[in-house]
């Protein structure tokens, strides 16, 4: 039986984040997935659990457990946006509704047309780049956001146990 649930979940939350952002970065720089902006709006909570999660991790060891209790609620919260940014962003991808005009409309046109096309290439948002079992990476981000959710939520909510 676990011990201490807020500090095995500060560092399932440091863990889970690292190896999401690890995952993303793999497929923009290995495998060439350009990142929509949608896709990088979906990375900014993992960049914030990683340095919060190791705090919480610190305030449970030192026995700071309300420290360590309201920043695990804070990345959850933080995880449960993420939930919704990733669920709209697959719901992007599979037309349910329109995403945002700067990926997904006609690009606005100022200036040199010419030299903006050449060096402009915005990933679309509205089309997944790569599925998984019918599943794209929004998806599988949902997915992922809404576990470490319910994790950090765990980890804030339960008492500690000696």
């Amino acid at each position: 039986m676990l011990q201490r649930l807020d500090e095995t979940a500060a560092l399932l939350l440091v863990t889970g984040s690292a190896l999401a952002l690890a995952a993303a970065w793999y497929f923009q720089l290995v495998v060439g997935l350009a990142p929509c902006p949608l896709c990088l709006d979906q990375r900014l909570p993992y960049y914030a659990a990683i340095p919060l999660g190791l705090l919480a991790f610190v305030a449970a060891r030192t026995g700071r457990t309300t420290l360590a209790r309201v920043l695990l609620g804070v990345i959850g919260l933080a995880m449960v946006g993420n939930t919704g940014l990733a669920i709209f962003h697959a719901g992007v991808e599979w037309k349910f509704w329109s995403g945002p005009t700067a990926c997904t409309g006609a690009p606005v046109m100022t200036g040199n047309v010419l030299s903006a096309l050449k060096g402009a290439r915005v990933p679309r948002c509205d089309e997944a780049a790569w599925r998984l079992f019918g599943v794209s990476m929004a998806g599988w981000n949902a997915l992922i956001a809404a576990g470490l959710a319910v994790v950090a939520f765990g980890g804030a909510t339960t008492r500690r146990k000696a």
